[in-house]
């Protein structure tokens, strides 16, 4: 029974843990890094180390496309809770950075004088510190010489301080605080100095070598003969272990700080490492709204207070003209739309007493059609008049188009594409094939002689050795013996009568055999019909 209650007291401990820590991250700002436009690789990996500073409230995954525009952005930042852009973009001259403020604004403009990447930073460190667990809460932001009296300072310094979640001194949890953000303002050059370090703890009063005992890893005393000697002389320590502490970073810790020897009440010194990445800003412009508004404050151009009324009156004066032209469209949208819903109500009307006046007359009249000698293309002029009849109004000019009469086309024309020559009186006409036929006797084209009758040799191959033909001849080849009848009774290369079971048929009757060969023909042959052009 015990178990069972204590198993629901803490389920019921972690829901209500699990609500506030959900009450609680939609209450922080959150942001968003990302550049517009076409930017090098070097920027793009400042915009990734930018998204390590800002964690764990950013989108550090925040997948950007070209077709993207600025109102995407502005579109999901208001359901997931952003709060704020940092925007990169790069000139061919400049690399500027924009911090916006959602949903209304004000846009602060600077421009990225210098910067370095981490990777750049942690290499020139002789040792760095630096981890995943530091990037589970948020940095601690430090502001330095923002205390001026001018406008633009202080409106920087609340833009920066509301970018990260505020921080109540009497119950922070010093376990939570692993990094610093430092933001320094130089007025004398106008110039912003940002700088990411890691913060560590140690603790102040013991020894070097006591404080390499409460390190993880301990020195090599393989030359000691007894750990008095590591506690009283600084044996095998290094140069950079050595560090200097004084009034500016000891103090004493109201918590137990993680790490050994940091205990409540006693002295402990803070450590900065530098991680980056770095960057040096200067301020141009301040503007309302979303990059797009008055411009309250510009470093290169001073405008008096002539200049600024006269151009808040030609911004209010585009915005009047810009409103008067939407409504101009909005009421010539309104007037289309009931001009088509009245011209379609008329059509309807005209429809339906057109079906009445066929109930009332023969409606099983067969439709006699147009006349014979009335002209199709007259029948558009008809449906006009009959529509100005019926409807009381003059159709469009695209309801009844008229019928163009087309040209016979050269597929329609009854002459002939070619012209033939006329034939002499007493000669046949030639036809179009009989045109471009050569005569007989005449030489082809390339000065080559025509065969003749019975000769299937080229001119000069009969006595030329190196073909087949030649080599025979002089070889003495023999000509071949015809053929003799293939069955007893063929007689030539005529066939014989049809065997019982034979595939073959006979010529035919013995009397029409004998009087085609009386008239030379063979028994299967048919006369063929004479050539275009030959009588």
């Amino acid at each position: 029974m015990g178990r069972e209650s204590k198993t629901k007291n803490q389920k019921r401990a972690r829901a209500a843990a699990q609500q506030r820590a959900q009450e609680q991250f939609a209450s922080v700002p959150h942001s968003f890094v990302f550049h517009r436009g076409r930017v090098g690789r070097s920027l793009q990996q400042l915009i990734l180390d930018v998204r390590r500073v800002m964690e764990p409230f950013t989108a550090s995954t925040l997948q950007v496309r070209k077709k993207n525009s600025l109102k995407d952005f502005v579109a999901v930042a208001g359901p997931l809770g952003v709060t704020h852009f940092l925007v990169f973009t790069k000139s061919p001259t400049n690399v500027n950075f924009k911090l916006v403020r959602l949903p209304g604004g004000p846009t602060l403009t600077f421009r990225v004088t210098q910067y370095s990447l981490i990777k750049d930073v942690v290499s020139s460190l002789k040792r760095h510190r630096m981890h995943e667990q530091q990037f589970t809460h948020h940095p601690l932001l430090v502001l330095s010489n923002f205390g001026l009296q001018q406008m633009h300072i202080k409106l920087m310094a609340t833009m920066f301080q509301n970018m990260f979640p505020s921080i109540n001194v009497h119950k922070v949890n010093l376990n939570a605080i692993k990094r610093c953000l430092l933001i320094s303002y130089n007025a004398d050059t106008q110039l912003l100095d940002f700088r990411h370090y890691s913060l560590k703890v140690v603790p102040v009063g013991a020894s070097k070598g006591l404080k390499k005992l409460l390190q993880e890893k301990f020195p090599n005393m393989s030359r000691l003969e007894d750990i008095s000697e590591l506690l009283a002389k600084d044996i095998n320590l290094s140069e950079s272990e050595a560090e200097q502490d004084g009034t500016h970073n000891i103090l004493e810790l109201p918590q137990v700080y993680a790490g050994r020897g940091n205990m409540k009440a006693q002295q402990s010194a803070v450590r900065l490492t530098e991680i980056g990445p770095r960057m040096t800003l200067q301020l141009i412009k301040v503007e309302e709204g979303l990059n797009q508004g008055n411009v309250l404050y510009h470093s290169f151009i001073l405008k008096t207070e002539e200049e600024l009324w006269a151009a808040l009156a030609r911004k209010e004066e585009r915005l009047r003209l810009k409103a008067e032209r939407r409504c101009r469209q909005e009421a010539n949208v309104q007037r289309k739309k009931e001009q088509r819903e009245a011209h379609r109500k008329q059509s309807l009307a005209g429809i339906r007493r057109r079906q009445q006046q066929g109930e009332d007359g023969d409606s099983g009249a067969e439709d006699p059609g147009l006349p014979e000698d009335q002209d199709p293309a007259n029948q558009s002029d008809d449906d006009v008049e009959y529509y100005r009849q019926e409807v009381g109004e003059e159709p469009d000019a695209d309801l009844f188009p008229k019928r163009v009469k087309r040209k016979p086309g050269p597929l329609c024309s009854p002459q002939p594409s070619k012209r033939l020559r006329p034939s002499q009186p007493g000669e046949q006409p030639a036809s179009r094939k009989a045109k471009h036929r050569r005569p007989l006797g005449q030489p082809q084209r390339g000065g080559r002689s025509p065969r003749e009758p019975g000769n299937s040799q080229r001119p000069g191959q009969q006595n030329d050795p190196r073909s087949p033909k030649g080599r025979g001849q002089q070889r003495g080849a023999r000509t071949p013996k015809p053929r003799g009848p293939r069955h007893p009774g063929q007689q030539g290369t005529k066939r014989g009568p049809r065997l019982p079971g034979s595939k073959f048929k006979g010529p035919g009757k013995p009397g029409l055999r004998r009087k085609q060969a009386a008239q030379g023909k063979g028994g299967r042959q048919r006369p063929r019909a004479p050539k275009k052009g030959q009588p």
